[in-house]
């Protein structure tokens, strides 16, 4: 896992070193962007996170926010059912660096970013279990860091992909832009 999200992280260092310069991608104070997504390969459990989240250009270049994440996996034979349900509360800061990396292409926004969060898992079986099973997710703060880029295909409407460490290795989505 850890191979992936080097290799991952050396590829988009290599497609980011590749690109020609010219103007640069700047995020705006003020700018407001909403997301939404899913997340690919995650860290201590199985599952397939989805979320949303926010964020609020408070400098150029500079943003802050949060997010939600949602994930829950089971197991279900023969009339038996149990599932573990996670939430993730995020709080985020993220560097915007188009502009010091000199990128060409102005719909094109590089980023990373540092993370704070609060995971919360409840387990559930179809006898009633919640509170008798010993859990070993529990609940428990994380540190997360992310490193990502957007691509804006009209002013309000874009895509994001990031790899991290916190929620998910890989998170891909749709973005909206307010401002």
């Amino acid at each position: 896992m850890k191979k992936i999200t080097l290799l991952t992280i050396l590829a988009w260092l290599v497609a980011v070193a590749l690109m020609p310069s010219a103007k640069a991608q700047t995020i705006e104070q003020g700018t407001k962007l909403i997301n939404a997504g899913i997340g690919l390969g995650t860290y201590t459990y199985r599952g397939l996170p989805i979320g949303a989240s926010f964020e609020y250009a408070v400098k150029d270049n500079f943003s802050v926010g949060g997010s939600f994440d949602f994930s829950r996996y089971g197991y279900n034979s023969g009339g038996y059912k149990w599932n573990y349900t996670f939430l993730f509360f995020t709080a985020r800061g993220t560097y915007h660096f188009g502009e010091l990396l000199n990128i060409d292409d102005s719909n094109f926004d590089p980023y990373a970013g540092l993370s704070l969060g609060v995971r919360t898992s409840s387990y559930r079986d179809s006898y009633g279990s919640s509170s008798d099973y010993y859990s070993p997710y529990g609940n428990s703060l994380f540190l997360g860091l992310h490193l990502g880029s957007r691509y804006m295909f009209s002013e309000k409407f874009g895509g994001f992909a990031e790899v991290g460490y916190g929620v998910a290795v890989l998170r891909v989505g749709l973005t909206a832009k307010i401002k």
